[in-house]
């Protein structure tokens, strides 16, 4: 077979679709991924499962989701499922989303395909057609270039990857400097793979990975940030961040952390013993875990916005970076200073951050336990409305002004402090505060 000369070139990259789906499950995934294969085999066709999902069944892990590779085009594909399970994300290179039964997801078939020069750093130019060997010399890791037969139930390997899953090592396809300069963001990839599979990462490909960590700059920020949020999520997070460091990437994507002076090396220790403490974090609780120490509620601000993170979660990174401290004393604080962080968005992840600090620094961590009691109080108690409103101060006759803001915190802190009790009181107190010189 001749190969297909494509010379468009693919989108930002390949997505799931985000549709309103059940709760998928893995039987019914693995079920439908191995139909697919069938449906394709009885038309004469090349079918296999690839990539991902092959390595982690070889590691006994159960994937997430499933790849299918085949030789058949993407008008075929098409033709044979039918256009209503079927949508063309990414056609012109090769890739149908096919949409499955209930709890089954979807699955991305793409045709073996080769690709050309990569001139941006991230995508090829173009396409062609080609085999499954071809197909697997174009992947990333050899780890990641291997296709599974569900119905023989044999593995293809073209790249040998089987034997580095046995190794547990990293090893970029071919030449690794070929192979990242194809695509700047397997860089990151190959630290977040190396962490969370617990590989080592190759010599050849380690070094090349060191020699080209700036040129992670050319990848957007939001590729970026999500390879960043896999990687602090995820259980081995320490040993990622470890990675960053020493392969000199986190220099390119998060300087704040790498320390001019070797003197704070251990303000890096502390940083990632705090990390490793946290227990199944969102991405913001996690980055602020790794920032507190190293920058201010403005300088987590900043790394947000350069990896162009939501306002929830910036508001999220940043509240949590400012107050990280706030409730060692909560034992000694007055209510009126310890309320306002128990009822707010982020107070959960806060305790948590406490928690993992008093443990990472071999303190006692009953006053985060105390202020996680506390904050588990029926709202009505742990938050009550206002004793007045701005409406009832101006009823009540005060000017309206700016003095309004700071007037109506006062009376609050005096509310929950229990210095008064009812509305007459508040009023009686802002009559007082009001005619104060």
């Amino acid at each position: 077979m001749q190969p297909s000369p494509m010379v468009r070139k693919p989108p930002e990259q390949a997505f799931r679709l985000s549709l309103a789906m059940p709760p998928l499950s893995p039987d019914a995934q693995r079920r439908f991924a191995a139909d697919l294969v069938r449906r394709l085999r009885a038309e004469g066709f090349q079918a296999y499962w690839a990539g991902g999902c092959v390595r982690d069944q070889l590691m006994g892990r159960t994937p997430k989701d499933y790849d299918v590779a085949t030789d058949a085009r993407p008008e075929q594909v098409r033709g044979l499922l039918g256009p209503r399970r079927t949508i063309a994300i990414g056609a012109a290179f090769g890739v149908i989303a096919v949409l499955g039964p209930k709890g089954a997801g979807q699955i991305e078939v793409a045709t073996f395909r080769c690709d050309s020069p990569y001139s941006d750093g991230r995508h090829p130019d173009g396409v062609t057609f080609s085999t499954p060997a071809e197909d697997a010399a174009r992947r990333d890791f050899t780890i990641n270039g291997l296709f599974y037969d569900p119905i023989e139930q044999t593995v293809l390997d073209f790249v040998g990857g089987q034997n580095d899953l046995d190794r547990r090592l990293l090893r970029a396809i071919g030449d690794p400097q070929a192979r990242f300069a194809e695509d700047k963001l397997r860089l990151l990839r190959a630290v977040r793979f190396a962490a969370t599979l617990e590989f080592a990462i190759e010599d050849r490909t380690r070094e090349a990975l060191g020699r080209m960590a700036p040129e992670i700059a050319v990848v957007s920020a939001e590729r970026i940030a999500a390879e960043m949020e896999r990687m602090l999520v995820d259980r081995h997070r320490v040993r990622a961040v470890r990675l960053l460091v020493e392969t000199g990437l986190a220099a390119a994507v998060l300087p704040e952390i790498v320390a001019p002076d070797p003197k704070r090396s251990s303000d890096l220790e502390g940083s990632l013993a705090v990390l490793g403490e946290l227990a199944e974090p969102e991405f913001p609780l996690a980055l602020a875990a790794l920032l507190r120490g190293w920058v201010d509620a403005e300088g987590a601000a900043l790394v947000c916005r350069r990896w162009r993170l939501s306002n929830r979660q910036t508001q999220r990174t940043t509240w949590l970076v400012e107050h990280h401290g706030a409730l060692r004393e909560a034992r000694a604080m007055r209510w009126s200073q310890l309320q306002p962080l128990l009822v707010a968005e982020g107070a959960d992840d806060l305790i948590a951050l406490e928690e993992a600090i008093s443990r990472a620094e071999a303190r006692d961590a009953s006053h985060a336990a105390w202020c996680r009691s506390l904050a588990a109080q029926p709202r009505a108690t742990l938050d009550p409305p206002p004793l007045v409103t701005g409406d009832d101060l101006l009823r009540h006759g005060v000017p309206p002004g700016p003095v309004y803001r700071a007037l109506l915190g006062r009376l609050r802190d005096a509310q929950l402090d229990g210095e008064i009790h009812s509305p007459a009181e508040a009023l009686e107190l802002a009559d007082r505060l009001t005619t104060q010189p």
